[in-house]
C-alpha cells in the first residue's frame, strides 16, 4: 500500500514537494526501514549532495527537517546521528507514513493497536451520545463504500479508514480526531498481512455495521462493547498472519 494513499486520506497538499523534502523523505524512509542502525552516522553533505545530485545547502534542509521530526541529531565535529526510535515524533505524518514502505513489524503493528484500543473504543461511546445527524450520515456513507468496494483491496481500505475517521470526528473530541493518523497507519500497514484477498472484505462489512448502528441508536455502551471486539479480532488476526507471512 502506498503511502501516498496515506497522505491522500489527511488530506495533504498534492502539489510537488520541494527538493529538501524530496530528500528528507527519501533519508527519512530509510532510517525508518532500519537501513540505517539508531547511534550510526549518516553520510555527510558532500556524498548526500552527491547521491542526490542536489546541493549541501539542500541537503542541509533536509536533515533539519529530519531533526525536527526526532529522526536524526547533528552535531560539531561528530556528524550526523540516527536518533533511536522512542526519541522519534511518533505522531508525524511523516514519520507514520514512511512505515508502509519499511519491511512488516508486529511490534510496531501491537503499538498501533494498543492505542488503537485505548482510544477508538470511547469515540464510539461518545459518537453515539454525542454525533450530529451530519456524523451519522458521514458514518452510514463509510459503511455504504466499504459494500461497494468489497472487490477492491485499496478502495476497501480507503472506506474503512474513512469510517473509522467519522466515527473519530462524531466524537466531538479535537484531541481524538488528532489521533486519526494512527488509525490510518495501522490500517495500511496491515493490509499486506491481512487484505491479500479481497473475498475476505465482505466478511468485515457487518462488524463495522453493528459498530454503526450502535452509534445511531445512541446505545453508547453497545458501541464501545462492540468495537473492543472489533478491534480485538483484527489484532489476533494480524498475529496470525505474522507468523504465516514469517514463513513464505
Amino acid at each position: 500500500m502506498s503511502e501516498l494513499v496515506y497522505y491522500d486520506l489527511k488530506g495533504s497538499a498534492t502539489m510537488s514537494p520541494s527538493l529538501p523534502v524530496q530528500v528528507a523523505r527519501e533519508l527519512g524512509r530509510r532510517i525508518v526501514a532500519g537501513n540505517f542502525e539508531p547511534g550510526s552516522l549518516i553520510d555527510d553533505e558532500n556524498a548526500l549532495a552527491e547521491r542526490y545530485q542536489v546541493s549541501r545547502v539542500v541537503v542541509r534542509d533536509a536533515v533539519k527537517i529530519l531533526v525536527g521530526k526526532g529522526l536524526l541529531d547533528v552535531r560539531r565535529g561528530i556528524g550526523t546521528r540516527v536518533k533511536p526510535r522512542h526519541q522519534w515524533i511518533m505522531l508525524d505524518d511523516d514519520v507514520l507514513a514512511w512505515h508502509l514502505t519499511a519491511p512488516p513489524s508486529i511490534d510496531f503493528l501491537k503499538q498501533l493497536m494498543d492505542i488503537r484500543l485505548a482510544f477508538e473504543p470511547k469515540a464510539s461511546r461518545w459518537a453515539a451520545e454525542r454525533a450530529t445527524d451530519e456524523n451519522i450520515a458521514e458514518i452510514d456513507a463509510a459503511i455504504k463504500a466499504m459494500e461497494a468496494e468489497k472487490g477492491s483491496i485499496e478502495n476497501f481500505i480507503v472506506a474503512d479508514a474513512k469510517f473509522h475517521r467519522a466515527v473519530l470526528k462524531a466524537a466531538h473530541n479535537e484531541f481524538l480526531s488528532a489521533m486519526e493518523g494512527v488509525i490510518y497507519s495501522a490500517i495500511l500497514v496491515s493490509v499486506r498481512l491481512t487484505n491479500q484477498d479481497p473475498r475476505s472484505n465482505a466478511k468485515s462489512v457487518p462488524y463495522h455495521r453493528e459498530v454503526f448502528e450502535a452509534i445511531a441508536s445512541k446505545n453508547g455502551d453497545k458501541a464501545e462493547k462492540l468495537t473492543v471486539k472489533l478491534l480485538g479480532d483484527a489484532c489476533r488476526k494480524l498475529e496470525a498472519e505474522f507468523e504465516e507471512f514469517k514463513t513464505r
